[in-house]
């Protein structure tokens, strides 16, 4: 089936370029029809590039009243330079298609900066309020969920005020809706919380209503994860109360006086700036069905922004997954055949980037820009009526005596075929957390490749089910993710489907019995190969609950090594796994899970494990110690010990030197300079994740001072440093300094002190340390036992 879809692509690709040819020698049989639009008020023109168009519905509908003709020609409607302001969703129907031979495009002109913008631009008369305070009355707007001014989302009042950079939320408090503080609020109906999951599995978002005739604060919401939880106790913030608007670049709207309120920032000029405020949640979709659908309409190198936030709108159930969703986005793909959206940039969104849902085929995501948006960079999901025994709850089955055993899905209700490539995506989920640069639900054969994703709160990719796999993830670039939640990946899976069970001893039962139904929905392969993650605060690649029949080879994963969990088939080879390793948790017996031929630099980090698969043996340890404690789990009777002798590991080169044994003993190099986005101008904007020094003996050398968690470390080395700790011999890891602020001072720590153990490993030395850490930083916090004062004393170092 890949080949086939492949094999379409490139036939499609000749149409197009035989189509491009004739077009140019004047074949009448493909001429194409162009409509000019300018974004500047004045006279209605027909369309033509000296006398464009002033709206893009007036262009919209030339092509639909040609199209009633007859006419199988191409259009395009070319979009001048500056901001087209849309009052409502351009919305394409099956009726405005157009074909392989002659598609319908959207795109810009040429070299021009185009704008297409769901917000208006404001018309206002700033009178100064109080202070620092500006204010304008506006008439013709009713409510205001996103502001923008000066290239930048601005921040709603809230409390505590934003710090960039600090996670999560750029600021949180645990008195943010204490009773002190509330009692301050005249009116904070309309006003938000926000606040993490307890587990911190994503985001929670909450409505205030008011207040309670005792003063307490109504609201209503959190659906928006789908693990419900008490919101976390201390992670949380709220906004849009005007009592809270106290920090330049704050704004309040208020809908009853119908009057904006700003505070500067400092060299503002405020009767300078224009400010735009989000009014739609959509700016184009393409909707159709799958007996009607759009097809080969494409939008090119335009800029979508000015989206109002959705996320109290995210509350569809996504099965068993963790996630609820919100069908939108600034561009949203329903019903549709071979559309696509290419070049193009999102920015300044309160939602989705890109929303492919239901039906569809062929869709094409390439070459884009998406950064600074509320939601999700591009979502692949299909209806939940094309599953077959669907359940919708982490609690929830459906009775095997019940269960549909037909493999595969129900209706063709879902994404299929289709590619995001050559994508720069990257602060995305502002406002919600429960986002990825890349999520796939209820879909099948999704090919995502050669994206860069980074700066992300939770995965740069997640895939939150196995209905129906046939997925590629191959040569992306997948860093600094999970930075605001936990327990997750860079790349991320769940599995719980019509298989799976969350009591574990039912769960064996039904696999021993019916072992056939573990891929009823995933019935084809998943494939991730040829990649760069990174996660400093979880896995690297992370198999969680029932992910089954995967393949993952020739990935660079740089700090948080590889986790599989209850699931099955599951097939991992030839991986680097840079200071970090292997983490099999809560196996099922036959689960026919394969671990070999991997590059570790810690012993397997099992939590029960009692059955381990077909094969965990013949993998690459730097150190002898960690093969022989991973032996003693009865594995690796094979594994061998050996150096790598990567070219430049320093600079990212892990590939292995001609005198490494281990290329004669099976291990295949790839490639490390085939990483992520490859169009030119995406490439130079990217950022590149950073390269650790490989933690293994001979790394430091004597007496070397190395940083770590804010403050710095270097081992017990000689009789003074033991006489001035006060040890009975040498030993441990001594802490040098701590900077201020840093998570080793928040954990208490303080020079001098000298760390013996991590989360139960002794520390005898700075790799030691490394290796423990990167062991257990997935739980968020790290176990130490430190030596002050002649006696052992427990420090929990929590890493936000």
């Amino acid at each position: 089936m890949k080949n086939n879809k492949r094999i379409i692509t490139t036939i499609r690709l000749a149409i197009l370029l035989f189509v491009g040819i004739s077009s140019v020698l004047g074949s009448c049989s493909t001429a194409v029809t162009t409509y000019y639009v300018t974004p500047k008020d004045g006279d209605e023109g027909d369309g033509t590039k000296d006398r464009p168009f002033t709206s893009l519905t007036a262009a919209k509908r030339a092509v639909a009243d040609i199209k009633e003709q007859g006419n199988d020609g191409g259009f395009e409607i070319v979009l001048l330079e500056g901001t087209h302001y849309l009052s409502e969703p351009l919305v394409f129907e099956a009726v405005e298609s157009g074909t392989v031979a002659a598609p319908y495009i959207i795109r810009s002109d040429d070299g021009a900066d185009v704008v297409l913008s769901g917000g208006k631009l404001l018309e206002l008369d700033w009178q100064q309020h109080d202070g620092t305070i500006w204010k304008s009355s506006i008439a013709d707007v009713d409510s205001i969920a996103g502001l923008f001014a000066d290239g930048k989302t601005l921040t709603r009042a809230r409390y505590p005020n934003y710090e960039e950079g600090k996670f999560p939320f750029g600021g949180f408090a645990v008195d943010a809706i204490g009773p002190e503080r509330v009692a301050g609020w005249e009116n904070p109906a309309g006003g938000y919380i926000h606040a993490m999951h307890s587990g911190r599995w994503g985001g929670m978002h909450y409505r205030i209503t008011g207040k309670d005739g005792a003063g307490k604060l109504v609201y209503e919401g959190g659906w928006q994860n789908n693990r419900p939880s008490p919101m976390h106790e201390t992670q949380r913030y709220v906004e849009n109360i005007f009592e809270e608007l106290d920090a330049p670049g704050e704004w309040y709207f208020s809908e009853a006086e119908r009057m904006l309120y700003y505070i500067p920032e400092e060299g503002q000029q405020i009767d300078r700036l224009e400010f735009v405020a989000a009014q739609l949640e959509s700016i184009i979709q393409l909707k159709g069905s799958e007996q009607h659908p759009v097809t080969d309409i494409y939008v090119e190198g335009i800029t979508f922004q000015h989206t109002v936030p959705t996320f109290m709108k995210t509350e569809e159930q996504l099965m068993r997954s963790d996630w609820a969703i919100y069908r939108n986005g600034a561009v949203l793909f329903d019903g549709t055949e071979r559309c696509g959206v290419r070049g193009s940039t999102f920015s300044l969104l309160g939602g989705n980037a890109v929303f492919v849902s239901n039906y569809n085929r062929e869709a094409e995501i390439s070459g884009n820009l998406i950064e600074h948006i509320g939601g999700s960079a591009v979502c692949f999901v299909g209806s939940a009526d094309a599953v077959r025994s669907p359940s919708f709850r982490y609690e929830e089955f459906v009775p095997a005596s019940e269960m549909d055993t037909i493999p595969g899905p129900k209706s063709n209700a879902f994404p299929a075929d289709c590619t995001v490539e050559d994508n720069l995506i990257r602060h995305i989920g502002t406002i919600e957390k429960q986002v990825a640069g890349v999520q796939i639900q209820l879909a099948a054969r999704i090919d995502v490749r050669h994206n860069t994703i980074y700066h992300v709160p939770r995965a740069g990719i997640n895939i939150g089910d196995g209905a129906w796999g046939g997925h590629i993830i191959e040569h992306n670039d997948v860093f600094e993710t999970v930075l605001e939640t936990g327990d997750h990946g860079a790349f991320n899976s769940w599995g719980r489907d019509r298989f799976w069970h969350p009591d574990r001893h039912v769960m064996d039962s039904l696999a021993e019995v019916h072992p056939d139904w573990i891929l009823l929905d995933a019935v084809e392969t998943t494939v991730i190969r040829n990649n760069r993650f990174r996660c400093d605060h979880g896995w690297d690649i992370d198999l969680d609950d029932g992910s089954s029949n995967y393949e993952i080879y020739n990935n660079l994963c740089l700090a948080g090594g590889l986790k599989l969990r209850e699931g099955f088939y599951r097939r991992v080879y030839n991986n680097i796994l840079v200071n970090n390793g292997f983490h099999p948790h809560v196996w099922f017996e036959n689960s026919h899970d394969v671990f070999t031929g991997n590059i570790v630099m810690t012993a397997h980090q099992e939590i029960r494990v009692n059955d381990w698969g077909d094969t965990v043996d013949g993998n690459f340890f730097l150190d002898s110690a960690d093969l022989e404690t991973t032996r003693k789990h009865g594995i690796e009777q094979h594994g061998k010990v050996s150096a790598p002798h990567f070219v430049d590991a320093l600079a990212g080169d892990f590939t292995l030197a001609e005198e490494s044994e281990l290329l004669e003993q099976g291990f295949e190099n790839f490639a490390m300079d085939d990483f992520g986005v490859f169009s030119p101008h995406l490439k130079a904007q990217a950022d590149r994740p950073v390269i650790s020094p490989v933690a293994a003996a001979g790394t430091f050398a004597p007496g070397e001072v190395v940083e770590w968690q804010g403050g710095t470390v270097k081992p017990v080395e000689n009789l003074g440093e033991q006489s001035a700790a006060g040890l009975d011999r040498i030993r441990g890891v001594l802490l040098v300094g701590v900077s201020e602020g840093s998570w080793a001072a928040k954990a208490g720590l303080q020079a001098g002190d000298v760390i013996l153990a991590c989360d139960g490993t002794a520390t005898n030395n700075v790799v030691d340390l490394l290796k423990a850490e990167a062991s257990n930083k997935w739980k968020g916090r790290l176990q130490l036992t430190v030596w002050r004062n002649q006696r052992e004393n427990s420090f929990n170092l929590v890493l936000e």
